[in-house]
Formats: structure tokens, C-alpha cells, sequence
């Protein structure tokens, strides 16, 4: 995987991650933050959709790198979701 492939696969998880803090309608997170939740949403939403036996409708591949988007969106959006839940007395 090359420079190139990187930088692709962090676009992608940026605009997931923030796709998913919008859906819950928050937008905390910074550039970095929106990728962290974009990976992070990419590993829960296939570990969600591979125990429900779910297929991976939309995938995207970078140099051998499969990252499913719906899935990604999916998870990120969760796992806003909960982080929102654990800190909304903190505001």
C-alpha cells in the first residue's frame, strides 16, 4: 500500500465518520476525530452486519482494502451515537 492508497483510505474514512456525527447530529469530532469514527465505524459496522449475516451492499477497494461504506456509516453512526449518550451530562 503506497502513499496514495493511505491518503485515499482516510478521505474515505473522514467523510464517513463525519456522515455518521451527522446522522446523530453532533459534530464534535475535528478532521481527525471524523476519521478515527470512520474506522472505527467501518470495524463495528462489519462485525454488526457479519453477525446478523448481512452482505456488504457498497464496498469500496483501495489496493486490496475493502471498506464497506454502508456498513462504515452504519457503525459510526452507533458508535456516535453511544459516545453521545455516555457524555451528555458533561456539556
Amino acid at each position: 500500500m503506497n502513499l496514495i492508497d493511505v491518503i485515499a483510505l482516510l478521505i474515505v474514512a473522514g467523510v464517513v465518520g463525519a456522515i455518521g456525527q451527522a446522522i446523530v447530529g453532533t459534530s464534535r469530532a475535528g478532521c481527525l476525530g471524523s476519521i478515527a469514527l470512520g474506522f472505527i465505524g467501518a470495524l463495528v459496522g462489519m462485525w454488526l452486519g457479519r453477525r446478523l449475516g448481512l452482505p456488504e451492499p457498497f464496498v469500496i477497494s483501495v489496493d486490496g482494502t475493502h471498506f464497506p461504506l454502508i456498513w462504515s456509516i452504519i457503525g459510526s453512526a452507533l458508535f456516535v451515537a453511544v459516545l453521545r449518550l455516555l457524555t451528555r451530562g458533561r456539556d
